[in-house]
Formats: C-alpha cells, sequence, structure tokens
C-alpha cells in the first residue's frame, strides 16, 4: 500500500527522509552490529546521540547557555504534575490563562500543590481565541504563569509572547515547537511531547532556566526532580533512546531545510491555503476567530453529523487519513505539522472542493425532484 496522508494530532506524520534514515541505520547502527534500540544507553554510541541531539535543538530554537535541555519521558501530561512540584514551590501560587483541554487539565494538577489564579480565559466563546494580556493581570506573588501556545484540540495559537516581567512564563509547546518562532529567553520553561514536530511517541522536550532548578522539597521523588535529570544530562535512568534518536534526526532535517524560519514560512503557507478554501466555502466552516488561527491544527465541520461522517469515510479512501475531530469538539480537524508536505494540504483542499460541489449538486437535485 502507498504512503498516506495522515493528519492525526498525534502520534503524527514523520518526515520521510527521517523513515528512510531509520530503516538504513535500524539494523546495524554506524557499524556498531546493533540497532539503536539495542544500544545501552550508557554507551559512547549512545551518548554521542543524546549530545547530538541538544546540540541541534539548541541551534534550531537559539537556546540561550543559561538553559537546561531534558530528555525525560511520562509526555506533556506528566509535567502537569512535575512543573507545580518543582516551581510552585515559594508563594505557593500560579497564575494560569485557560484556552482550552490541555490547560484545564495542567490547572487540575497544579491546584494539588497550591493555589491557582486563572488570569484569563476563553472559555465564553467555547475556546474559539487567545484572550488579550496585559502584564497588570498576573500576580506580583505567583511562582510562575502558566500558558499553552498551541491548542491542538480548539485550533488556536499565540503568534506573541505574554510579558510576565519577573514571574516566570512557563509554556505547553507539545504541538507547535519548531514549528514557528519564540523567543526561548522570554520563558522559564518549555515543555513538549515528541509525537508532534519533534518524533516518536515517548519522549519529552524540557527546556528550563537554570535558576528554577533546585528548588523542590525534599520530599519531591527523585525522579520528578529537574536536579536529578539536570545533573545526570538525562542519563540518571535509561532514556527513550530509540525516541531520541530518530528526534535527533527529525532535527538534522529541520536544519538542512533552513531552520525553524523557513518551516514557519511553509506552515503558513500550507494552513493559508486550508484557511482561504475555509473562509470562502458555502458548506465549511471554521469555528476559530482569524486572528488566533493555529498553523498546526485546523478544525472545521459541516452543517450536519451525517455529512461529517460522510465527509470523513470519503476522504479516508483518497489516502486522507485521521481527520475525524477531536470527541470534544466534533467535526473535523486537519493536523498539519512540519512534516505535513504542501501536497497533503492541497490533495485535502482539492478534495474538499469536489464534497462540495458534490453535496450542492445533490442538494440541487432533491429540491427539484
Amino acid at each position: 500500500m502507498e504512503r498516506v496522508f495522515n493528519f492525526s494530532a498525534g502520534p503524527s506524520m514523520l518526515p520521510l527522509p527521517v523513515l528512510e534514515k531509520v530503516q538504513k541505520e535500524l539494523l546495524n547502527y554506524r557499524g556498531t552490529g546493533m540497532s539503536v534500540m539495542e544500544l545501552s544507553h550508557r554507551s559512547s554510541a549512545f551518548e554521542e546521540i543524546i549530545q547530538e541531539a541538544e546540540v541541534l535543538l539548541r541551534e534550531l530554537m537559539s537556546i540561550p547557555d543559561n538553559y537546561k535541555v531534558l530528555f525525560l519521558q511520562g509526555g506533556a501530561s506528566l509535567q502537569f504534575a512535575m512543573i507545580p512540584m518543582n516551581l510552585l514551590v515559594k508563594n505557593k501560587k500560579a497564575d494560569f490563562v485557560h484556552t482550552g483541554s490541555w490547560s484545564k487539565k495542567a490547572m487540575a494538577e497544579a491546584k494539588k500543590f497550591g493555589e491557582v489564579r486563572v488570569v484569563a480565559s476563553s472559555e465564553d466563546k467555547k475556546f474559539s481565541y487567545i484572550p488579550s494580556l496585559d502584564p497588570a493581570m498576573f500576580s506580583e506573588d505567583a511562582d510562575y504563569v502558566h500558558i499553552t501556545t498551541n491548542n491542538t484540540i480548539e485550533g488556536t495559537c499565540y503568534f506573541s509572547v505574554p510579558d510576565t516581567g519577573s514571574i516566570p512564563l512557563v509554556a505547553d509547546m507539545s504541538s507547535n515547537i519548531l514549528a514557528q518562532e519564540y523567543d526561548v529567553s522570554k520563558f522559564g520553561l518549555i515543555y513538549a511531547g515528541a509525537q508532534k514536530n519533534i518524533g516518536p511517541a515517548g519522549l519529552t522536550v524540557v527546556i528550563i532556566r537554570e535558576d528554577l532548578i533546585g528548588n523542590a522539597p525534599e520530599n519531591c521523588p527523585v525522579m520528578l526532580n529537574y536536579q536529578t535529570h539536570s545533573d545526570k544530562g538525562s542519563l540518571y535512568n535509561t532514556p527513550p533512546t530509540f525516541s531520541i534518536y530518530v528526534a535527533k534526526l527529525v532535527f538534522e532535517w529541520l536544519k538542512e531545510l533552513g531552520g525553524v524560519s523557513v518551516m514557519e514560512k511553509i506552515n503558513r503557507e500550507k494552513a493559508q491555503l486550508l484557511y482561504e478554501f475555509l473562509d470562502q466555502s458555502e458548506l465549511f466552516h471554521s469555528p476559530v476567530e482569524k486572528e488566533s488561527r493555529s498553523l498546526m491544527n485546523i478544525p472545521f465541520t459541516l452543517p450536519s453529523e451525517e455529512l461529517n461522517t460522510q465527509f470523513i469515510k470519503e476522504a479516508k479512501a483518497q489516502g486522507l487519513e485521521t481527520l475525524k475531530g477531536h470527541r470534544t469538539v466534533g467535526g473535523m480537524r486537519a493536523s498539519i505539522y512540519n512534516a505535513m508536505p504542501i501536497e497533503g494540504v492541497k490533495k485535502l483542499v482539492e478534495f474538499m472542493k469536489s464534497f462540495e460541489a458534490k453535496t450542492a449538486r445533490r442538494n440541487r437535485s432533491n429540491v427539484h425532484n
């Protein structure tokens, strides 16, 4: 079977050149006689992999020297608890901007360790926009401010970083890390699950400013203390070795492409193709306010559940996979992460045009009958 265009929100598409490199090296990695999956994480071969991965990520994101890069496990969901365990320690107060399902889960975990204050929310309009933020909104005694830079389910995104002054800004960047440029120095901590723009599931990247490490209370479990992983170069225990290896290949692919600035330009072009069609369509609808529209996750709907189901079924037959929207939102969602080629978006738009034309013909026929 030919490869399809996979619009899944995650695990998602990986760049084809990366998969081909993995295939080539799978049985014998660089003359070791072993697969990367068989390498000891203490071996010089793997230490070279993880070190190269960090160097590449630092270069791609222009990460300052006073930040640590950690390769962890547990997904972004474990970070919902790990962050307050390490950062919510001085005044035990945190400010959150509530923009959807993931910020809701992050807040629920943080409440177990301290006071959570919602400084702004877009829940009033079903999370269809990013609320305006002003420095005066944030509490002076907050240990950190938390945002979700891209809302995978709702399809919204931050295009500018809020000014939180001296309060550390924490960001869940799982679904748009490496997809658009952000100034890392404006954040205290960035975390991201790998399975969207970085690599296969199983790896979580944490970029943390050094002054935020080492503040966890004594009763913090060893594996949930950033100090543990910082001190050991992410090798305190067996890391997700294969996921780190593939992530390194993705970083290499992105660097060869021209880096994050070039990738963002391509992503804007891909997103514009789909949004332009949605805006002129008489059948399809985008629920997201234009200024807040994500470059990565584009939800859209049809007038009835029957049409939604029919669209998803027919799209699948055309090799356009995993377009069903999240169960909490419904409709459809096209996730067009870095690895999605522009050809995939063009094919989707062409199919949407033909589906709309066919639906219009059917409606006219029903009227005449």
